[in-house]
């Protein structure tokens, strides 16, 4: 876990610029009730009438009325050799990260925020989309799907892995950025995979997001010392 500028018992509920619903960030702090801001975030969470926390960035995207109504909880992270959404997550001590507005804006923004989930992947962390749920593959990952679900892989390094409870099992597939992917297989039942090496993201549907907080709190009580 990161030690930094929040820490929390339970899940925190981390808004970024990106497009967000009100029933989604409901549904986000049902699950993860503590709420903390990416920069700009800050006004994407006032505007759907929340207050959060802490907003935390190098603070170049907030509204100037935003900066003045939370002025108090601002956190400035000056250095610009990463994104805001890294300053934020590597500054935050939860049980789990549930991220609103990373996804379904800009393609930028979108593919650092993937980037980030690969190296900040001790801390559990899942991005939440209209559709689907992205979350960094664990070494080891054992997780409650139903048979039929969607159940995609898509690598940000070279990985190879085995599974089981897949339509295509992946052991002896040379996965990479620019080669072999694994999108749009599907589950049979419960699925478990094995990475060999980080770099794997995983992509459900929505629906499932559940079963996806279960299972990655799982592997962090598994891996703690």
């Amino acid at each position: 876990m990161n030690h930094g500028i929040v820490e929390s018992e339970t899940g925190v509920t981390l808004i970024a610029g990106g497009p967000v619903l009100a029933q989604d960030l409901r549904a986000a702090l049902a699950l993860a009730p503590l709420l903390v801001a990416v920069d700009g975030g800050a006004d994407r969470a006032l505007a759907l009438g929340a207050r959060p926390v802490a907003v935390i960035g190098d603070l170049d995207s907030i509204s100037a009325s935003a900066r003045a109504s939370l002025g108090a909880v601002l956190h400035r992270v000056a250095e610009q050799e990463s994104t805001d959404f890294d300053k934020a997550l590597r500054n935050i001590d939860a049980p789990f990260v549930l991220a609103l507005g990373c996804l379904g804006g800009r393609v930028d923004h979108e593919l650092a925020a993937l980037s980030v989930l690969v190296q900040r992947r001790a801390q559990p962390c899942v991005l939440i989309g209209r559709e689907d749920v992205i979350f960094a593959a664990p070494p080891q990952l054992e997780i409650a799907m139903v048979a039929g679900d969607r159940f995609s892989l898509f690598p940000l390094a070279p990985v190879t892995g085995r599974s089981e409870g897949l339509e295509w099992p992946i052991a002896g597939l040379a996965f990479a950025p620019g080669g072999r992917v694994g999108t749009s297989n599907q589950a049979t039942g419960p699925v478990r995979l094995t990475m060999d090496a980080p770099g794997m993201l995983v992509i459900v549907p929505r629906a499932r997001l559940g079963v996806v907080l279960q299972a990655l709190r799982a592997c962090s009580v598994s891996t703690s010392p």
